[in-house]
């Protein structure tokens, strides 16, 4: 072996660096199991004061790197290996930057049809193009001889954009703009996470895109956390009408509905209130009475008909008068949509004075918390452009603080000189009278005004928490977006469920471990398996240690393809050894047996592996979250494999040559295994392709008749997983769940009888920043009856939610896209890197036909099972990644037989192919068979053990390694030899 020194140097040098960089993971283990005695009191584990620990850990020094470098508790942290939310808990967001505001912005908010009718139409344009070229495209699709120097000629764009500028010049400004947004609004949620005060946060903008996504491990606090990414933090102060001012109009306001709805059949209010419950109602009519708002009112059997407004919009009464203040009414969170559809009708607006506006309260009042009911607050617009007198521009500074009354959390802020005197002037005139402070179009107060207020000082007070205050003065401080941002997908996993997948992972892993350490020594023997098997560790502390060294984080479908990895690992073993068995069988001496084995296995090596890692490096690039995960570890691990496998084993193995340390490389039980195998393959090819086949034909029927389980990832909608003290019934689940979603979810059980997955389109597409927290609430609401008695929403949220799943619309959409040309794109590369390395299309066309045929037969096989098997069979990013997972495995497998029939077509040219293909597959059944059973031998633990998040992964795994084993010997092979019989006829003639 040339360049020993070489090799050893590398070997060693990988190994002190990987040493180097896991040490830091020991270094925070050993810390946080500290903390963890020190938090652990008779057997009570303290979370608070397992946190305190670790806080004050966190400056101080615990690692002396070889007495060079010290490194506090922080910074080993940071350079630990990163555990996926899938394994510790924790949020992960997909936020959307919305251009399409932006745009509207930048025209002044323009009215123009033509401007407004290409915005709406841009936006439904599918496809990942910037959305500012579909704009351009739909402008001109919609108005071909307007131009948009017309609508965007604005005072904040003058110098830039004028009316002789091309409809290019004024894109090319408006995607700057769009750039510089996205960029802000990075920066902007950048320095609010940062202030977040959550450990090891991680934000990252997606390039090409409007994405940012943001991962939050730990968070049990995920309506906190949407709150404070969505929120624009526009913040703005209005004068307020007095109730009483308004009374008369809203009396008038419900005759008038009650006469429309007379009018026409069925009335807005019976529609909309269709699903609400008849206990709901009675509970609104009886409080009505007990107000004694009215003679009138006191008709509460009529009430919806009659008083169709008040029915669902409660008046804010005070001893059967107008209550003081700007608070009209208050409405149930399902009623809150409807009233602002009644109060936009033109014949309901017209009876209202012009400069009323109609905003929300951001809580719903403490006497009223249980039932979720919001305030109406009637704003006065002052200005001409219908603009708020006073907005966030103007805050210079904002802290949480503490107020006089009671101790309440509050929000401090400070204003610049303009700011200071507006504020003065809007004060002093409104003496006696309430100001609303509105965020995002949200009232968080409305304080009573009692005397002129100078110097740019006050209060935002809004019955907060502190962690609210901190929150909010976290919003005003980092300022505000350029554009909102909207989740567009979110990932919430428990700290239960993280645990149970660590422990259910580390469980199969070391169980498939250890048979695949047992494997190689009795198929082997034991001093050949045990140089495999020290490969094999040395292999695994390679991937850990370089992945740490990347920042790369592990997740759970990372954990299956470092088992994965390892069963592929042996594939390089097997290999060597098959041929330095076949040297030996020869008459070969040991040590040229040896020498000649790893230079006849070299080939076949390489290009099974590098098909696997393009593969890979495909899955990187099309996936995302979890499945890069898994990308990443495949690609570390299918290199470290083949150094091990290639350099590692021969350094050991001379090693014991040079010793005189016996080598033999098998046993009693594989020595003569498959040597008498001699099958005519190619000659039974019209029986496999019957086979085949029927097998398709059955794949396809179920795929038109059945179709697929579409998981929420390419459909889009919610998933939640929730788990009850005891068994429950999905239909009574769904039947309950519908009650309060309007339509019945989707509600199977997953792994445990008590453990449920939830799957609804409730609302997906809608942008409103609260409507996450009402689904959660809705959902709460839904599966109350079936948890224990007195648990409560937030018992809900910590301990009976497992984790929960949103994926919008235009993201599934992109994800879909993506997994078919991640599949397109993976057949297209190993079909040309088959054509390269065997210049023969043939080569390439049996290849990539037995690739699909795997692929179609696994497909088939899902819609063929779901629902019928007790896994999820979803077709989602997990499954394409299988599937182009088995792609990469069955192509090497091929490529291993190809590579042996081009050998025996060079050492054998006197042979018809048909004996030389037949001798070639016979010859490597060996190796396919001990590949193929370590492979799945790893796996069967996994799909037993590993959880139910990965079953159905790694049971696509299982289905596709068995098909890609049949496919390379009765499939592949048989069309090459098909093709190539049919180019010689051609030649010949």
């Amino acid at each position: 072996m040339q360049n020993k020194g070489a090799i050893r140097f590398i070997a060693i040098a990988l190994a002190l660096v990987c040493l180097y960089q896991l040490s830091f993971t020991y270094v925070t283990w050993r810390v946080e199991s500290k903390a963890r005695e020190y938090a652990t009191v008779n057997n009570i584990f303290d979370s608070k004061k397992y946190e305190h620990y670790l806080d004050s850990m966190s400056q101080e020094q615990v690692y002396n790197f070889l007495f060079v470098r010290k490194y506090n508790y922080k910074e080993c942290k940071e350079r630990e290996i990163n555990l996926g939310l899938d394994l510790k808990g924790g949020m992960n967001v997909m936020l959307e930057v919305s251009v399409t505001d932006l745009v509207r912005a930048l025209s002044n908010n323009s009215q123009d049809s033509a401007f407004v009718k290409a915005l709406n139409l841009a936006t439904q344009m599918p496809g990942s193009e910037h959305f500012i070229d579909k704009f351009g495209k739909a402008f001109k699709q919609v108005a071909p001889n307007a131009r948009l120097a017309s609508i965007f000629n604005t005072p904040e764009l003058r110098g830039r954009i004028n009316f002789d500028s091309s409809d290019e010049d004024v894109l090319k400004v408006l995607k700057q703009e769009a750039e510089n947004a996205i960029d802000n609004s990075f920066n902007i949620l950048r320095n609010r996470i940062d202030k977040f005060g959550v450990a090891q946060p991680n934000i990252q903008r997606l390039e090409n895109s409007g994405l940012i996504l943001i991962e939050l491990p730990g968070i049990k606090e995920p309506e906190r956390v949407r709150k404070l990414l969505q929120g624009t933090a526009s913040l703005e102060f209005w004068e307020t009408y007095e109730y009483s001012e308004l009374f008369n109009n809203f009396m008038a306001a419900n005759s008038t509905l009650a006469e429309i709805n007379k009018a026409s059949q069925p009335t807005v209010t019976e529609t909309a209130k269709k699903d609400e419950t008849t206990e709901q109602k009675d509970e609104l009519l009886s409080k009505l009475k007990e107000t004694e708002k009215t003679d009138t009112l006191k008709a509460a059997a009529d009430m919806a008909k009659d008083y169709p407004l008040f029915s669902i919009l409660q008046p804010n009464l005070y001893n059967n008068q107008p209550a003081p203040g700007p608070v009209v009414g208050y409405a149930h969170f399902k009623d809150t949509a409807q009233v602002n559809e009644i109060l936009r009708m033109p014949k309901i607006r017209a009876l209202f004075p012009p400069d009323v506006k109609f905003r929300w309260g951001v809580k719903s009042p403490k006497w009223d918390k249980n039932k979720v009911f919001y305030e109406l607050i009637a704003l006065k617009v002052t200005t001409r452009d219908g603009k708020a007198p006073l907005d966030g521009g103007a805050i210079t500074d904002a802290r949480e603080a503490f107020g006089d009354r009671k101790g309440e959390a509050e929000v401090d802020m400070e204003m610049n000189a303009e700011g200071a005197r507006i504020w003065a002037r809007m004060t002093g005139e409104n003496v006696g009278r309430c100001i609303a402070i509105v965020l995002d179009d949200y009232v968080y107060s409305f304080p009573r005004v009692q005397t002129e207020i100078k110097g740019g000082r006050s209060q935002i007070t809004g019955d907060f928490t502190i962690n609210e205050a901190k929150d909010l003065a976290n919003v005003l401080k980092s300022g505000k977006l350029p554009a909102p941002a909207h989740i567009v997908q979110e990932q919430l996993v428990g700290p239960s469920l993280g645990k149970e997948a660590i422990n259910s992972g580390l469980r199969s892993f070391i169980v498939s471990f250890i048979i695949v350490l047992i494997f190689m020594v009795v198929y082997y023997s034991r001093s050949a398996g045990l140089v495999a098997d020290f490969a094999l560790v040395t292999n695994l502390f390679f991937i850990m240690g370089v992945m740490a060294s990347f920042g790369a984080t592990l997740t759970l479908p990372g954990i299956a393809g470092i088992v994965l990895t390892l069963g592929m690992a042996v594939d390089a073993n097997v290999l060597i050894f098959e041929r330095i068995r076949e040297e030996l069988r020869g008459g070969k001496g040991l040590s040229l047996a040896v020498k000649d084995g790893y230079r006849n296995a070299l080939s076949a090596i390489i290009d099974g592996n590098v098909t696997t890692l393009l593969t890979g490096v495909i899955l990187y690039l099309f996936g995302s979250g979890p499945i890069r995960g898994f990308a990443t570890t495949l690609m570390i691990g299918i290199i470290t494999s083949m150094f091990c496998g290639i350099f590692i084993t021969r350094l050991f193995l001379l090693w014991m040559e040079k010793r005189n340390i016996p080598m033999i490389f098998s046993t009693k039980l594989s020595e003569n295994a498959f040597q008498k195998v001699n099958i005519d393959f190619i000659g039974l090819r019209k029986k496999a392709y019957v086979f085949s086949g029927t097998l398709i034909a059955i794949a396809i029927i179920s795929l038109a008749v059945r179709g697929l389980n579409p998981g929420i990832d390419f459909a889009g909608g919610r998933s939640y997983i929730v788990r009850f003290q005891n068994t429950v019934s999905t239909q009574e689940v769904s039947k309950s769940l519908k009650t309060y979603l309007g339509e019945a979810p989707e509600v199977k059980t997953i792994g445990a009888s008590n453990q449920v997955k939830i799957t609804t389109k409730y609302k997906v597409a809608d942008n409103d920043p609260n409507v996450d927290n009402e689904v959660d609430s809705l959902i709460y609401l839904g599966v109350k009856p079936f948890m224990a008695d007195g648990a409560n929403f937030s018992d809900f949220q910590h301990d009976y939610k497992q984790s929960s799943i949103k994926i919008g619309p235009t993201i599934a959409h992109d994800i879909k896209r993506d997994a078919y040309i991640a599949v397109f794109f993976a057949l297209v590369v190993i079909f040309l890197y088959i054509l390269i390395r065997f210049r023969y299309w043939s080569y390439s066309a049996g290849g990539v036909a037995a690739l699909f045929h795997d692929s179609l037969i696994t497909i088939g096989l899902f819609s063929i099972l779901y629902y019928r098997v007790p896994f999820n069979m979803e077709i989602d990013q997990s499954f394409i990644a299988a599937i182009l997972t088995i792609i990469g495995y069955s192509i090497n497998d091929t490529v291993i037989i190809f590579d042996r029939i081009r050998e025996y077509m060079g050492l054998h040219p006197k042979r018809t192919r048909k004996e030389n293909m037949n001798s070639a597959i016979n010859d490597t059944l060996s190796r396919t068979f001990s590949t193929s059973f370590s492979t799945l031998i790893v796996l069967i633990p996994m799909f037993f053990f590993g959880g139910e998040v990965i079953r159905g992964f790694v049971f696509a795994l299982i289905v596709g390694i068995l098909i890609g084993t049949y496919s390379s010997i009765f499939v592949a092979a048989p069309i090459a030899y098909e093709l190539e019989k049919r180019r010689e006829k051609k030649k010949n003639k």
